[in-house]
């Protein structure tokens, strides 16, 4: 129950940093869709480490294998099934800190809670789950793709420089996956240094989602953003999200109101969602992401038997976990906005009919 989500395009999640595999069952994709393979492998490419400096050296080909639900290219209408078989786990790395808690890490709270973990990489709680997420992201964008809905993200802020544009296309092409190739530069900088010093970085990324029509949303417990929110948070290592105009709070009413016109509305403070249902604007959101916890310094902590004690980590880790995080954003966007879609088709009579005349 709770490695699922979404209502109608549902996933869950399964598998651990350092088992056999990890990988996601997709169920509510209608029968007939398009499955393009080479695309789920070029999503999951995008988000795989080992590509460059910028992340983790864990070598992983994140190769997809697609056990079900799918049938001569198209979807079945039954579950999909995708497994990514793990290659390159280094599992001894951990073994000093079997007995440890990791400062940053969820060590002490999955201990607490179960009683056990599984401490090679942090078992369940690792980012390696995200591929997993960016794969069942994949299935919601080529459904997205028939609507014409577009989803993009890209890194807006490192250590708190922040970019002067918002480049997308730029984005795609960016070993940081920067909206800003003059940010850039200094990020590069920034991200080297702090790995030379052997510590982490936090960073922002903005998600943008474009084409959306009015009325995707669910009230009141199932609002567009309270769902986006919820997705966003879901992510390991982001610790808050803004939707619309982050300098909103630092507004008057009249500033921050987004006038209306025939032709449409003339601002878009509110990041494309009014009452929790889309207005028909871009949907924008920016997305905190904290330092990566896992730092080469000396760190006191204490052990399972309630001993103080200091921590050296081993292991590979990315020095900034927001550049790969901007994929998973992507992905998890996508899966609220498929399933919001499908939530919609049946909030009105006139849509029911169209389906059944």
């Amino acid at each position: 129950m709770f490695n699922s989500f979404g209502e109608l395009f549902r996933f869950t999640t399964f598998g651990e940093s350092h088992g056999k595999a990890i990988g996601v069952i997709v169920d509510g994709v209608p029968a007939g869709l398009d499955f393009d393979e080479e695309f789920l492998q070029n999503e999951l490419d995008r988000r795989k480490p080992g590509k460059n400096r910028f992340a983790t050296q864990r070598k992983e080909s994140d190769r997809a294998e697609v056990l079900s639900g799918v049938f001569e290219g198209k979807t079945t209408g039954t579950p999909i099934a995708i497994v990514i078989f793990n290659k390159d786990q280094k599992s001894k790395d951990y073994s000093n800190i079997k007995d440890l808690f990791r400062p940053g890490h969820a060590d002490f709270t999955y201990w607490n809670k179960y009683g056990i973990r599984d401490y090679r990489g942090g078992g369940r709680s690792s980012a390696r789950e995200t591929a997993a997420r960016v794969a069942a992201g994949a299935v919601a964008k080529m459904l997205l793709k028939e609507l014409n809905i577009d989803i993009k993200a890209g890194v807006i802020e490192i250590g708190g420089v922040r970019a002067k544009k918002e480049d997308y296309e730029y984005a795609k092409t960016s070993p940081l996956f920067a909206l800003d190739e003059k940010a850039e530069e200094k990020w590069i900088e920034l991200i080297d240094e702090k790995r030379n010093e052997h510590n982490s970085l936090g960073g922002v990324v903005k998600l943008k989602i474009d084409n959306l029509p009015v009325g995707l949303g669910e009230p009141i417990y199932y609002k567009l953003d309270n769902v986006l929110a919820s997705a966003m948070v879901s992510i390991n290592a982001v610790k808050g999200i803004y939707i619309g105009n982050s300098e909103a709070h630092k507004l008057t009413g009249l500033e921050n109101n987004d006038e209306i016109t025939k032709e449409g509305f003339l601002s878009n403070n509110a990041g494309g969602v009014l009452g929790g249902i889309s207005n028909g604007e871009s949907v924008e959101a920016e997305i905190y992401f904290k330092p990566t916890p896992s730092i080469f310094k000396t760190q006191k902590t204490v052990d399972i038997y309630g001993n103080e004690v200091e921590v050296d980590l081993k292991g590979r880790h990315d020095p900034i976990v927001a550049i790969r995080g901007s994929v998973v954003v992507e992905a998890m966007a996508a899966c609220v906005i498929a399933d919001m879609l499908m939530l919609n088709m049946t909030r009105r009579i006139d849509y029911i009919k169209k389906i059944y005349q």
